[in-house]
């Protein structure tokens, strides 16, 4: 008798872990997590680069809905979609969900850049960046983003009568950031870092599996080859700081991180920080700004109606300066339409395909389980090519941002929501804005690739990096 109640109180525990197993099985949302490691992660990247990854996700969403399971990058994820799956996102504190990316961007971005950050960290890093990217202190900045642009121009499209606008946007914001945001001087230095930075993105989205011939290795490299020159620039500028005399804490935003000190007189953000988030603040201001103006130069050719819209805003404004004056903040708040015209290109064009949070804690989300360390995957660009929400999504229409109260929140969130919303916002808009503003007042330009196809790498770049024939304006 004693002996069959040893067995059974033996077998209590593991039926009710069976039990919960099956249970827990049982309410994981549909989908395969296919092979290990791989995943749909090759799936995934073959469709973006063939412009079909949208397509790819829709078929996922006709087979088992907005909510799936799937291994992407190396991790287990749930993947969801629609309205209420962004505002989960972007609502949720850190107690149910964090920002962590898959291990390819964190192990090439750093693991101490606010992508990465969670709670007092995360604000305390924060706060530093918008200390210095905030509206009013970016004003201060208007006549040297002007600058850089008419210099860009000038040694870039002047003369030429032909150009690759990406190539050119890439080059003309990454100037814009070394100059503005990092006070890193043009020169070998600068040469070094742009080709670094390009191999650091093409491997963002990769299979983290560290071998001599893939993207990951190559990219992690480069982070590494990156983040010894940032060290160097920010012991120069501590320095500089030092002597008070040569340099000013406003001057840049390195500068202005490493001028932070708390009650002790410590300084607040490390270098670690200092280097993780510069690094995420150049990805994100040299790639998707740069995909914006190049896809909104390719919309503007294409849309002669719209494109004359936004010439008369524009030559209205150079109108009203005098020869040689820089554009300011006034100026920029007048070129209502013309942003209007760049929220649609970000709607049609998103330079961001997805992003990435994980599970804290076990979520009953949708009637479905997504399980602890888990990640979650959601594309923001799905609901802003929804009909049900764009009526006709797929035409260009900046009247959509005449009254943006009228677009459901959470459906246009390409600068993301919520506590973690992009503090470089105010930086982009500023960017765009002058950059246009020279391009339709100084040039007229005509596509020489008649197809409108792009593949994401992993954001867009169109055919031949959009080629054009390019002749000047006359000056007002």
């Amino acid at each position: 008798m004693n002996t069959i109640i040893t067995v059974f109180l033996f077998l209590i525990p593991i039926f009710l872990l069976l039990t919960r197993r099956k249970r827990s099985s049982e309410k994981l949302p549909p989908g395969s997590l296919g092979l290990p490691v791989i995943g749909q992660s090759l799936s995934l990247l073959r469709a973006m680069r063939a412009n079909t990854a949208e397509e790819w996700l829709r078929e996922r969403i006709r087979k088992y809905g907005p909510i799936s399971k799937m291994s992407l990058f190396g991790k287990p994820a749930v993947f969801i979609y629609g309205q209420a799956a962004n505002k989960f996102v972007f609502q949720s504190d850190s107690s149910t969900i964090v920002n962590q990316q898959v291990k390819s961007i964190r192990a090439i971005l750093g693991d101490r850049c606010i992508l990465e950050l969670i709670g007092e960290d995360h604000k305390r890093v924060r706060d530093a960046l918008v200390s210095f990217l905030k509206p009013e202190s970016l004003k201060e900045y208007v006549g040297k983003m002007d600058e850089e642009v008419r210099m860009h121009l000038e040694m870039h499209w002047h003369g030429k009568q032909q150009v690759k606008v990406l190539p050119l946007m890439k080059t003309l914001t990454f100037n814009i950031i070394c100059t503005l945001l990092f006070g890193l001087e043009r020169g070998p230095r600068r040469e070094i870092l742009v080709d670094d930075f390009q191999c650091m993105i093409e491997g963002m989205w990769s299979i983290p599996l560290n071998l001599p011939f893939t993207r990951y290795s190559r990219s992690l490299k480069a982070s590494a080859r990156a983040q010894k020159i940032l060290q160097g620039l920010i012991n120069e500028k501590r320095l500089a700081l030092q002597q008070k005399k040569t340099a000013s804490p406003r001057q840049d935003l390195i500068s202005c991180m490493l001028s932070i000190y708390n009650d002790k007189n410590e300084q607040v953000i490390s270098d670690k920080e200092i280097i993780h988030n510069v690094m995420l603040v150049m990805v994100a201001g040299y790639d998707t700004s740069s995909v914006l103006l190049t896809f909104l130069v390719r919309l503007l050719a294409n849309d002669p109606a719209i494109y004359a819209a936004v010439l008369q805003e524009q030559e209205l404004i150079a109108k009203s300066k005098a020869n040689g004056e820089f554009l300011t903040w006034e100026d920029l708040a007048k070129m209502k339409y013309t942003w209007k015209v760049a929220m649609e290109t970000l709607r049609l064009f998103p330079p961001i395909f997805g992003g990435f949070r994980k599970a804290v804690k076990d979520i009953e989300y949708d009637g479905y389980l997504i399980p602890k360390d888990w990640n979650i995957f959601w594309v923001t660009g799905m609901t802003q090519m929804d009909d049900t929400i764009f009526p006709e999504p797929s035409k260009f229409d900046p009247t959509r941002f005449e009254n943006p109260a009228s677009i459901p929140p959470y459906c246009f969130i390409p600068f993301g929501g919520g506590p973690r919303i992009c503090p470089g916002y105010e930086f982009a808009r500023i960017e765009t804005l002058v950059s246009i503003h020279y391009l339709v007042t100084r040039f007229t330009w005509k596509l020489l690739c008649s197809d409108n196809f792009f593949c994401r790498d992993p954001m867009p770049v169109p055919t031949k990096g959009l080629p054009a024939q390019i002749s000047p304006r006359k000056l007002l």
